[in-house]
């Protein structure tokens, strides 16, 4: 994809901010980098296309939110890591090399859509095209502060607002509420779907660019968690969910009538732009996210150098019904599966999985001989397989959810979900019911169990209970027996505090904000 490429080192440079430096500091204006910028389409282009540079970072969208998703009950850190179990048992300072530059990654893509914002209007060029590259802009903003908000914001203190009005200011307070961040977040996702066309009309070189289905996904999914505070805009959700199904791009779960292998299909390279894809990190052999690489056996079996992390647990198999055995195969590996590998066909078994399982979502790329869709660098282990952020079965389960907390009957959109994969429809479905759906359908995905299950009120007496996996007495042996093993102790959640995490120290030194409570 073009727009990873050709990057001006000198646009970077004037669009970035150090992530341990203060968010704040901005390029001086009068500057020869700055003035020369921002006079042509060219350099408009430029400018988009730096915003989505920390979309594939290691702490980003590479692994970096997945060390808090793997605090969730769904899976466990799969080897010895003193750090990751700082964050997993709410230890973590914020300040771990694993997260620490997620914050600043965050406010450095917002200064960026800041710049396009304020600076592309006065560009002479098309108009069409000056819409787009608005619109991701303000997508990419919007998009910033949703993870801001959903990490580290709560009804206690929102984040810092920083916008292409008041960017030149010397400091910057955090408002009294995650509700202010969440309305500029409505506001800027409102803004790119009115500028922003469909993904549909994008040649291939530009896919992977902001859409109008990324725009009003992630309004649905920011009024899902802004609900917690607000219970009108449930409504507000539904309706952002309906945008995206009748947006006239031809939204659809990829389904044939073929159970055992759709839901599986969704995770195949060749499906990476299909009816269901609504936001990804665009990835390929030399760029991209290196979730798949984590997540894959450590060591790959002495062919590939996979690394081990993010494990399934017992409770996470045990989850899915019994029905639903064509989902599960395609989120889990356990022993005795059947896979093909760099070539080969052989059964699954781990000498080094703690749990027993390893997730299978991310390996098909693993199924063809390494050049074909792996970096040959293991150290780098990006495959040609985008890594979903936002599919359209989470639209279908987010407007479930808002008709359910209205009172209304959510049974048509989680049908939906439950027909791909050959199950029972659901008759006047519960909010339980929501739960179990969300879970199972998104396991193992950015969507984020974590966040769920502090949302809903249950990360406390889910975390309370220890995880579980299957210890085989032949870790090499695809049938050996196994024993049920507590794998480690049960966490102590304080929802007064651990419902966000900590800012990063070095940005409370710097900008001389206020960490969040308890931190």
């Amino acid at each position: 994809m073009k727009i990873k490429k050709y990057i001006p080192f000198a646009l970077l440079l004037m669009l970035s901010v150090g992530c341990s430096e203060e968010f704040t500091e901005l390029t001086p204006k009068g500057s020869t980098t700055y003035t020369n910028f921002w006079k042509t389409e060219q350099d408009a282009v430029a400018a988009s296309n730096a915003l989505y540079t920390h979309m594939y970072n290691g702490e980003m969208f590479g692994r970096g939110f997945f060390w808090f998703i793997n605090a969730s009950d769904d899976m466990v850190t799969g080897r010895s890591n003193a750090t990751a179990e700082n964050i997993r048992y709410f230890r973590t300072t914020g300040g771990d090399s694993y997260i620490r530059n997620i914050y600043g990654n965050l406010y450095q893509i917002i200064r960026r859509s800041n710049e396009i914002i304020l600076n592309v209007p006065g560009i002479d060029m098309p108009e069409n095209l000056k819409n787009r590259i608005l619109g991701e802009a303000y997508f990419m903003r919007g998009f910033s502060y949703y993870y801001l908000a959903g990490y580290y914001g709560d009804q206690r203190a929102g984040l810092p607002l920083v916008t292409e009005e008041n960017m030149g200011q010397d400091h910057f307070d955090r408002p009294a509420s995650v509700v202010e961040n969440y309305k500029l977040v409505e506001s800027d996702l409102k803004k790119a779907a009115e500028l922003l066309p469909l993904i549909t009309t994008f040649s291939d070189a530009d896919k992977g660019r902001a859409h109008k289905d990324a725009a009003l996904g992630y309004l649905a999914k920011t009024y899902l968690f802004w609900a917690r505070f607000d219970n009108s805009k449930w409504a507000d959700a539904e309706r952002a969910a309906d945008a995206v199904a009748t947006s006239g791009s031809g939204r659809a779960l990829i389904n044939t009538g073929n159970p055992e292998q759709d839901f599986a299909s969704v995770f195949y390279i060749a499906n990476n732009w299909s009816s269901e894809y609504i936001w990804s990190v665009v990835s390929g052999r030399q760029t991209g996210s290196i979730l798949p690489g984590v997540m894959l056996e450590n060591k790959g079996w002495g062919k590939y150098n996979g690394w081990g992390y993010f494990q399934p647990t017992l409770e996470l198999y045990n989850e899915y019904e019994a029905a639903d055995v064509h989902r599960r195969k395609a989120t889990i590996l356990e022993f005795g599966d059947e896979l093909q590998y760099l070539g080969q066909k052989t059964r699954y078994a781990s000498s080094n999985s703690l749990t027993g399982f390893q997730f299978n979502k991310y390996m098909e790329p693993y199924r063809y001989p390494v050049e074909e869709h792996l970096n040959a660098n293991g150290d780098e282990p990006t495959t040609d397989l985008n890594v979903p952020l936002l599919r359209y079965s989470e639209i279908l389960l987010i407007k479930a959810e808002a008709m359910i907390m209205q009172g209304k009957n959510g049974d048509e959109p989680l049908n939906l979900v439950r027909a791909r994969v050959g199950l029972q429809p659901k008759t006047g479905a519960t909010l339980a019911d929501l739960k179990h759906e969300r879970r199972v359908e998104l396991a193992g995905e950015f969507a984020d169990r974590h966040l769920d299950l502090v949302r809903w009120g249950d990360a406390q007496a889910a975390y309370r209970i220890a995880p579980h996996g299957r210890v085989h007495r032949d870790k090499t042996n695809p049938d050996s027996p196994y024993e049920v093993v507590e794998l480690e102790a049960p966490r102590n959640y304080n929802p007064q505090v651990h419902h966000v995490w900590p800012i990063p120290p070095d940005v409370i030194s710097n900008s001389n904000i206020a960490q969040n409570q308890g931190w």
